[in-house]
């Protein structure tokens, strides 16, 4: 097997049983913020395209780069279809022309003479626009999980297909917090440092549950070019952004876990492996060549800067021309109030509320109500302002996910008056009939909290109350608060307060664990 990285989440995985050609990306994405780190233009892409399978592993636009696909992959190959509840990456996939489909089940295993795949879906809201899924293959000679930025819950699923030798996923986040929000320097610094570390540790504890023999990082970071954002690349100008890199990664994984042989993963690196023995070379990039992107990274990135600029013009150039103001309120209340009226779990949950300031447009959404009018001094618990050309764009284009565009676009700032408000954020990745009514059934569902379990010297319900993970495996309570290492949350056991985001709370009860209960019976 040959595994050839591509950039970002790409990569080709070449077996005895075919060629599959993983999430490639040239970017740039979400309106011209997001390019490959490193760059990746120099590899040989019409070579690539001819793959015989096609995996996309969810929408977002850093996996899934439609002009890329147009250009370099023919419309003939064979697509594997991650198995959503919504057909949305289906949809886009069919409208570029892709119709040989082949329907992955969820965890069932495909097999084409010695190669054998295995798609692992994820649905909750919170997985990448409602949807995500790692790939798993394993071809007689070598065993790999690509598991890019998925975050699955049922770690033994995952694995039934076989341990594999190589593992492959992400290290640094992809969000916009606390970059674009309206905080002091020193917030921003204590946030973003925050956030590193729980990505760290959340990476850590996939690696080490997995424990394949070999890891390789991957799925970011970004780099950003566009000159309003570039101080946000890496950790930040000054320290205030998230997106640790692949080198600074494996550097942390040497010092806690020496026993896995992580290994650099960038544009160009070829994986090579056989019935147990691994080389890996640069084919891209000479040694020197990769200590200069590194070590030398914002040097690097002003090069970068300065050789594509057309590029970022070239992506404003596709915008829609700006709605006027009135036009804009018209379009957005017609298309997001009947929505807001079938949302109730959402509405409930974000409980007030949310200001937009859109070029000339000042609005406000009305969650308890279930209405968007003009904004008229009410108080609210976030307040967005986002350029009218982006907005503008979204409405001629009817995206539904503005997560998926917008927000990690981060042209845009943002403020609120207490905790992250997850309803709010699902909500505006959310912006169809299908994705509502989903999302307000799987909810409910969430309710289901008939399960306790003692963890410690506490009795919780087993479920965490965020994305349903086992907390007797990833919960850890120090000093009355659980954190749930899935996604660093946590909850004051005391009061079952979310300690991470407004709602979400716990049913928890003190019940100290005596010695006569440790004591085995007779």
């Amino acid at each position: 097997m040959r595994i050839t990285g591509l950039g970002h989440a790409g990569m080709l995985i070449e077996t005895v049983g075919g060629s599959i050609l993983c999430d490639p990306v040239l970017g740039p994405s979400f309106y011209g913020s997001w390019f490959p780190f490193p760059d990746n233009r120099g590899l040989e892409w019409e070579k690539i395209g001819k793959a015989d399978f096609l995996y996309i592993s969810h929408r977002h636009r850093d996996h899934f780069d439609p002009r890329l696909l147009e250009k370099y992959v023919p419309k003939d190959i064979e697509v594997l279809l991650p198995e959503y509840v919504t057909d949305d990456l289906e949809t886009d996939i069919r409208r570029l022309g892709y119709e040989n489909i082949t329907y992955a089940p969820a965890g069932g295993v495909i097999e084409r003479g010695d190669l054998k795949i295995m798609i692992t879906p994820l649905r909750a809201p919170s997985d990448g626009p409602i949807g995500d899924s790692s790939l798993s293959v394993d071809d007689g000679t070598a065993s790999i999980l690509n598991q890019n930025d998925s975050h699955p819950l049922d770690l033994e699923k995952l694995l039934s297909f076989g341990k594999p030798e190589a593992y492959f996923t992400q290290v640094s986040g992809a969000i916009w917090w606390p970059m674009v929000y309206d905080l002091p320097m020193d917030a921003k610094q204590n946030f973003a440092r925050l956030k590193r570390e729980a990505q760290n540790k959340r990476a850590m504890y996939y690696i080490e549950k997995v424990d394949a023999p070999h890891v390789f990082p991957m799925a970011g970071p970004p780099m950003f070019l566009r000159d309003d954002l570039f101080d946000f690349n890496g950790t930040g100008r000054n320290g205030e952004s998230i997106f640790t890199d692949q080198k600074e990664f494996l550097a942390h994984l040497k010092e806690l876990a020496p026993q896995y042989d992580g290994r650099l993963f960038i544009p160009g690196t070829v994986v090579e492996m056989n019935h147990g023995e691994m080389t890996v070379t640069q084919s891209l990039y000479s040694q020197a060549e990769i200590d200069h992107i590194f070590d030398e990274k914002w040097e690097y990135l002003e090069e970068q800067r300065a050789a594509r600029q057309q590029e970022i013009r070239d992506e404003e150039a596709t915008r829609a021309p700006v709605l006027p103001a009135e036009e804009m309120l018209a379009e957005i209340k017609a298309w997001w109030e009947p929505l807001l009226k079938k949302s109730r779990t959402i509405r409930n949950g974000v409980g007030g509320n949310v200001r937009f300031r859109i070029g000339d447009l000042d609005m406000v959404v009305d969650f308890p109500r279930a209405k968007v009018r003009e904004y008229a001094g009410e108080e609210c618990i976030y307040w967005y302002t986002i350029p009218a050309d982006l907005v503008s764009t979204n409405i001629r284009d009817h995206e539904i996910d503005w997560s998926n565009s917008i927000f990690l676009s981060m042209q845009f700032s943002v403020g609120r008056s207490g905790k992250f408000n997850e309803f709010l954020t699902t909500f505006l990745k959310c912006l169809s009939n299908d994705r509502i009514e989903y999302v307000e059934n799987w909810y409910q569902e969430q309710t289901d909290q008939t399960e306790d379990a003692q963890i410690g010297d506490w009795l919780v319900q087993r479920r965490c109350p965020h994305l349903r993970a086992d907390l007797t495996r990833t919960g850890k309570i120090e000093d009355g608060v659980l954190t749930c290492s899935m996604h660093d949350w946590k909850w004051d056991l005391k009061t079952g307060k979310c300690l991470s985001s407004s709602g979400h709370p716990i049913r928890a009860e003190h019940c100290p664990v005596t010695e006569e209960a440790l004591r085995p019976a007779i």
